[in-house]
């Protein structure tokens, strides 16, 4: 190890605060210092001086970002501070009504309080605070001006609110000790969250590091992670490229990108963030001094973080509805996505004494904007197969402008939907943007329809292949069933080279069409016959690029044997329920000889996944395949010991009954009572004596009540799923 000196370790320091300053300005203030192509350079670097003097890396260095090993499973903890979820208001009488029930709270209106609770009002009013970083040099002016604000007492019948943004994103807690990043954690329950600390620190709008010389010692941020509308749809042109399920909205895929175990994976994403509130020890430090939720905002935009710029002070309920039906209109124009906005008290003082219900802050409410629906005429209907054979109409429409962007195309699902539509070409029908952003048709204007219109019927035979299609009895969907159709071998391709699966760098959509248009691929395992001189009768195919190729495809086979059952696309099997599939049935063979009941018996796999494994197996163009597959040489089985369970091994769970109330933060409810089945419990659908553990969600109602009542123990789902020691799924 090369011996370090002063010079090297002083020029160290000045590199990453130089690096550390340019990520601030770029990702917090939206101002560019430093070209790209200089920081990346600067930040290699720095990478080399740390790998090659190890004792000079810092915690809040630019380099430690990313972990250099995926995590293994998340940390059910404990929030230090509950993350309470917002009462919702959909229009502006029930804001009216919110603001009647805090009042009749036991404030009494004119009665003075010391120090006053009105905020800067004129200062608010006369300059934007959030767009002027130098109003306050230092956070210790901040709290100096604060404290001279209130020198005069008030009336409570004066109080401001504070309206933010809502933002459609993930909440986030984070906690800092002596001004560094210590832990982030979800929401989770709102009590119990999960520890996704290195995943956090990806997210390059949030400080490793506080941006004072004297930090308090501990500091709780609450904030909100997101995607922008940008990111979002590059994300989902890229899973769709490899035929990756689509995510339905911007918020499913931060909290998606926020479980990912693999932090590099995370960063690609490119999260980003805004703070909105923080915690400080009471009495315990010069910053715990402040009296309003504005000046809170103040104080996050010193310490470095982000806070959006649209934020307001409002000193009436007038002014909250200009505020809201302002932003109403100009959302559409914001680079993200927000479903409302967020009014809260501005007292601290207030707000403290208003305190909480069981679910909700009292001094705080979302107000929803309604969805935007629009109205325009279905010029046509085609059918798009999927990779499981799976036909589904698309509307073709006549071009509109909807939420800002212009739609063409909508999605009709399945034949059920087109029946309860009763849909006809050239209808007049309201399309609006499922989750704010996949457009959806809500419903037609028969009334507007021509005399002539034909009704659209799904086809009998497939569009792609010609063959006839199905429509099982207990299904909505209508299928191809050949195993030859050139979409479901183009789909099927495609899930086989993705990132979870077999991982096939330079295998595209394109180079996939035309191997399966030219012959040259009729099945995955015929990725595995090709050679160079194959692949170079393709188009813009060259010797090169054909040789890369063929060696990833060699690589692929170590891939271990949970990824390939993955990628064989067996429905309903995700990359998850394969990994608990290959505990249990460490071969191939193991698994083409399951029972249903062997398979179910797997905890985390239910009745309809365990039925579609068996049922895959027993095609003979599917064991045909394995057998190609194990045949070139493809991983098919485990290796190294993979169980920790024992045959005829009672559950974890055995003996204990559950009951299951209120909606859970990921689990729907069929898949958490499967859990709990699979792995020995009970669940009934009452709580009784018998009942020994109640799972809490979001909006549990009487059985909770029962439940306190009898002193049942409560479990959140991040204890549940710790009870089963699978707290990744």
């Amino acid at each position: 190890m090369a011996k370090l000196t002063l010079e090297v370790e002083e020029y160290t320091h000045k590199l990453r605060e130089k690096l550390q300053e340019a990520g601030y300005n770029y990702y917090v203030l939206d101002n560019l210092i430093m070209e790209d192509a200089v920081y990346d350079r600067l930040l290699r670097e720095l990478q080399e001086l740390e790998n090659q003097y190890p004792q000079l890396i810092e915690p809040d260095s630019p380099t430690q970002r990313v972990g250099e090993r995926p995590a293994t499973k998340f940390v059910s903890i404990k929030h230090n501070i509950p993350l309470y979820s917002l009462e919702n208001a959909f229009n502006i009488q029930e804001l009216k009504s919110w603001q009647e029930r805090w009042q009749r709270q036991p404030l009494h209106k004119n009665k003075k309080l010391a120090p006053p609770l009105l905020p800067l009002r004129e200062e608010v009013k006369n300059q934007n605070l959030l767009n002027k970083s130098d109003w306050f040099p230092t956070v210790s002016s901040l709290a100096q001006v604060i404290t001279d604000s209130y020198s005069n007492e008030i009336d409570l019948s004066t109080v401001d609110y504070v309206c933010e943004l809502k933002i459609d994103g993930s909440a986030l807690a984070l906690t800092y000790e002596n001004g560094l990043l210590v832990r982030g954690a979800t929401r989770g329950d709102g009590i119990m969250g999960e520890d996704i600390t290195q995943n956090v620190k990806t997210i390059k709008s949030i400080p490793l590091k506080l941006k004072v010389d004297n930090p308090p010692s501990i500091v709780e941020v609450r904030g909100e992670a997101f995607l922008s509308i940008n990111v979002f749809e590059n994300i989902n042109a890229a899973r769709e490229k490899i035929g990756e399920t689509l995510f339905a909205n911007p918020r499913n895929a931060a909290a998606g990108t926020l479980r990912q175990l693999d932090s590099k994976r995370v960063a690609q994403r490119r999260l980003d963030f805004f703070a909105y509130t923080l915690y400080l020890e009471e009495n315990k430090s010069d910053f715990s001094q402040f009296y309003t939720q504005w000046q809170y905002l103040q104080l996050l935009q010193q310490l470095g973080f982000k806070v959006n710029p649209n934020n307001q002070v409002c000193s009436s309920l007038n002014e909250v509805e200009v505020y809201y039906q302002y932003w109403n209109q100009e959302r559409q124009n914001l680079p993200y996505l927000t479903d409302g906005i967020v009014v809260k008290l501005n007292s601290l003082p207030i707000q403290k004494k208003l305190g909480f219900t069981q679910k909700f802050p009292r001094w705080a409410i979302a107000l929803k904007y309604p969805a935007e629906e629009i109205p325009t005429i279905v010029q046509a209907v085609t059918v798009q197969v999927g990779r499981t054979g799976a036909l589904t109409p698309v509307a073709e429409l006549k071009p509109v402008q909807l939420a800002g962007t212009t739609v063409q195309r909508a999605s009709l699902h399945n034949s059920d939907r087109l029946a309860e539509l009763d849909l006809h070409i050239e209808d007049t029908v309201i399309v609006r943007k499922a989750g704010g952003v996949i457009p959806e048709v809500v419903r037609v204007l028969p009334e507007l329809r021509a005399k002539k219109a034909e009704r659209f019927q799904m086809p009998t035979y497939c569009p792609e292949c010609s063959q006839p299609v199905i429509k099982p009895r207990d299904e909505a969907v209508t299928r191809c069933i050949n195993t030859s159709c050139p979409a479901i071998l183009r789909g099927s391709l495609a899930h086989w080279a993705s990132r979870g699966a077999l991982d096939i760098n330079g295998l595209g959509e394109k180079l996939m069409q035309q191997m399966v248009n030219s012959g040259l691929v009729k099945s995955v395992a015929d990725l595995y016959n090709l050679t160079v001189e194959d692949l170079t009768t393709l188009e813009r195919m060259g010797e090169k690029s054909a040789s890369k190729l063929v060696e990833a495809i060699a690589t692929s086979k170590a891939q271990p044997w949970g990824r390939v059952l993955y990628g064989l696309g067996i429905r309903h099997v995700g990359g998850v329920n394969a990994e608990l599939l290959v505990q249990k049935f460490p071969t191939v063979a193991k698994l083409g000889q399951a029972k249903v009941s062997d398979i179910e018996a797997v905890y985390g796999i239910g009745p309809e996944i365990a039925q579609s494994v068996e049922e895959w197996f027993q095609v003979p163009a599917n064991q045909n395949l394995v057998a190609r597959l194990k045949t070139v040489g493809v991983t098919l089985e485990s290796k190294g010991p993979t169980s920790n369970f024992v045959e005829g091994q009672d559950g974890l769970l055995t003996g204990k009954t559950f009951v299951l109330t209120g909606t859970l933060p990921t689990l729907k409810r069929d898949e958490a009572k499967s859990l709990i089945q699979n792995a020995g419990g009970k669940v009934t659908s009452s709580v009784s004596s018998k009942t020994d553990f109640v799972v809490v969600g979001e909006d549990a109602g009487s059985k909770l009540e029962k439940a306190k009542k009898l002193g049942m123990k409560q479990l959140s789902e991040a204890e549940l799923l710790e009870m089963l020691e699978v707290s990744g799924i």
